[in-house]
């Protein structure tokens, strides 16, 4: 039995578990490895290459956390994540109070991107102009960043089954990202993991969803186009492709990098996520979109078990997870 035969055994909510656990597997994998972008250092660093949850070393970014901990991406994914597990749906009030609750307090010591500080820039003055009025949450950053891609798969899973499915998303999008360009390849984004979730095969999910946002007035020609690059050059290595795209942060850049990773090892998970992380820079945004997509795909077999066990909070992602699968199936 082929791939593809395997994929067809596999349930919808099989799909839904490993979608959520292939985005923190793969932020956490990259932890000590994360935006190292000269490939010599890297190489410096891991003679081996990076095996995944490396311990951050004094001086990086991440030194203090520990392996099987989140980078900064990780840890507003873990919020998004038990906001939509309570609800039951994703709501942009509930989830920008957690945000704003966790990276506003001075016991977080984690790392704070453009988005995270652009999102707290414009709600402290308003929370502090109309204490008693509710915030909208939908006034984020200006900001072109994957933030969102790195934490977006649970409300995905939420309503995959939802006909307002793509305004939730850019509505998700909006409360740390109010950004055209991130609003655009987030749509695409999820029009792929919608794809996947009802068992399409992966390149015709990326082509799908890559055709249905190419009409969009802005961004939507630049994000097809880069699609298009992507499919000409899977027989190129990662490393390559990533540096020929960028390995850093912009997610014009990261998008079609991860996308690249995923669709050309898509038959070898495991070799994805460690290709992806192998090629340095913003590696953990990209391995959380790769894992992500292939858990859409292969359901739970494409995310190693040990690798789900080794992040620190494992039992309570699992047990939010269950929370939205089981919402789902009542």
């Amino acid at each position: 039995m082929n791939k593809d035969q395997e994929s067809q055994l596999i349930d919808f909510s099989d799909r839904c578990k490993a979608t959520i656990w292939g985005q923190f597997v793969g932020d956490a994998l990259c932890l000590g490895s994360h935006w190292i972008y000269d490939l010599n250092e890297l190489k410096s660093r891991f003679p081996e290459g990076v095996a995944g949850f490396e311990a951050p070393v004094e001086g990086h970014y991440h030194f203090g956390k520990h392996p099987g901990d989140f980078t900064h991406y990780g840890d507003a994914a873990l919020l998004l994540l038990q906001s939509v597990a309570e609800k039951g749906f994703f709501s942009p009030q509930d989830f920008g109070a957690r945000f704003v609750g966790l990276f506003s307090s001075p016991d977080y010591h984690g790392y704070l991107d453009h988005a995270t500080k652009g999102t707290l820039e414009n709600f402290h003055p308003y929370a502090d102009k109309f204490p008693d009025q509710p915030f909208h949450f939908q006034a984020g950053a200006d900001d072109d960043q994957p933030a969102t891609a790195t934490r977006l798969a649970p409300v995905v899973v939420a309503h995959a089954e939802d006909d307002e499915m793509i305004r939730v998303v850019e509505s998700a999008t909006r409360v740390c990202q109010n950004n055209s360009r991130a609003v655009v390849y987030m749509k695409c984004h999820a029009m792929i993991i919608e794809a996947l979730l009802g068992g399409s095969g992966l390149p015709e999910a990326v082509k799908a969803a890559a055709s249905s946002v190419a009409g969009e007035p802005e961004f939507g020609r630049e994000l097809s186009g880069l699609v298009e690059t992507v499919f000409a050059r899977l027989n190129e290595e990662v490393r390559e492709v990533t540096l020929g795209f960028g390995q850093s942060c912009p997610i014009k850049n990261s998008f079609p990098a991860a996308l690249h990773t995923a669709l050309k090892f898509q038959d070898d998970p495991r070799r994805a996520f460690l290709e992806c992380a192998n090629a340095g820079g913003d590696n953990a945004a990209r391995c959380a979109m790769v894992g992500t997509w292939l858990g859409a795909r292969f359901g739970l077999n494409a995310v190693p078990q040990e690798w789900r066990e080794r992040i620190v909070v494992h039992q309570e992602i699992e047990q939010c997870i269950d929370r939205i699968v089981r919402h789902l199936e009542s």
